[in-house]
């Protein structure tokens, strides 16, 4: 079960941070994800990531909604705020406790499934209303909890295991995050910890709505119909006792490639993805050219990485509001409630 703890024991000379902490502080409880799932590695990126800012882990908030992807958290900072939501239904639970205590930083892990399909809508409102956190998408591209069926992220004309054909076409969640206005809008590979770190570290460092868009195959659900290896024609040829299920282990898949060039990563089915990072003289901030990037490079068959677009005067929720400085949980009643002079002077200003 995820709650399992892991050992407490660990080496005396681990590398310490600044506030005196060790990457196993940073740590959670044993992941109960299939062996070699990319999800446990963007664990591991937002695990150093943390370790690296020096962030006190009580002064983090990590929400996530329903799937794979949402039980992540249970395996990360073990010392931090927590809240498991219902599907799709994260964003509007993180922009409540952002505004009753802005000074927590927050994290919101969700895949593909909790943001595109049941909680597109939520997700579209998180951005447009410039929730300050950061927005983790374990995008695989399909539901692993329910057998892996499509999401709304896979790729038309992409085969399922069972060898059905996706007829739809993908919501691209970076297209419309720079649609809806995000700040904050980056991509990457489960696999290139070069590079996802660097972006979660900007991202929890950005002060706004920050997306980013991981890339985190699924070692279980490509195991397409016609392959000799597949569970399902290992069993319509054997005459087995009992119908049993396992979930092999497989190797992380992990790539490395310099900005501006492209690499072709092969999964665990054969299938292939062409990433593309961007390059070194990229310009970020013009939201017009990085999403017309983003569609031109998808149409020609590669997947772009990176910090895709930054707006670097943008506004929060707070911002927008208006909100006091200190936390509203920490105001007392006469502040949060003036009396009714002060209800009147408000009434009287806006007839």
């Amino acid at each position: 079960m995820s709650y399992l703890p892991k050992p407490t024991a660990r080496h005396p000379k681990l590398k310490r941070n600044a506030l005196g902490l060790t990457h196993r502080d940073y740590e959670g409880n044993l992941s109960t994800l299939c062996a070699g799932c990319g999800h446990d590695s963007i664990s591991a990126a937002i695990i150093q990531s943390c370790f690296e800012l020096d962030l006190p882990a009580h002064r983090i908030a990590k929400l996530s909604g329903i799937g794979c992807s949402s039980k992540t958290p249970t395996y990360f900072l073990g010392q931090s705020h927590g809240f498991n939501t219902v599907h799709g239904r994260m964003p509007s639970v993180a922009a409540g406790a952002n505004l009753a205590n802005r000074d927590l930083i927050y994290i919101g892990v969700s895949g593909d499934g909790d943001t595109a399909s049941i909680g597109l809508g939520q997700f579209a409102h998180a951005v447009r209303r410039q929730t300050n956190m950061l927005y983790i998408v374990e995008n695989n591209g399909t539901y692993g909890l329910t057998k892996g069926q499509f999401s709304a992220t896979n790729d038309f004309g992409a085969s399922a295991k069972k060898g059905a054909i996706n007829p739809y076409q993908a919501i691209d969640l970076v297209s419309l995050a720079l649609q809806l206005g995000a700040g904050f809008v980056a991509r990457s590979f489960s696999g290139d910890k070069s590079q996802l770190v660097p972006l979660i570290k900007a991202g929890l460092s950005y002060r706004g709505f920050a997306l980013i868009d991981c890339i985190s195959p699924c070692v279980t659900f490509n195991n397409h119909a016609g392959s000799k290896k597949s569970f399902d024609y290992v069993r319509e040829h054997n005459r087995a006792l009992l119908k049993a299920d396992v979930i092999p282990e497989r190797e992380q898949i992990t790539t490395d490639y310099e900005e501006g060039s492209s690499v072709s990563v092969t999964l665990h089915d054969g299938a292939t993805i062409r990433l593309r990072k961007l390059a070194e003289d990229y310009d970020p901030h013009d939201r017009v050219e990085a999403l017309s990037y983003v569609q031109r490079v998808q149409s020609e068959g590669e997947i772009p990485t990176g910090l895709i677009y930054l707006d670097r005067d943008e506004q929060d929720l707070h911002d927008i509001l208006k909100t006091v400085d200190a936390p509203l949980n920490t105001l007392a009643a006469d502040q949060l409630c003036p009396g009714t002079a002060k209800l009147q002077e408000i009434n009287e200003s806006l007839r």
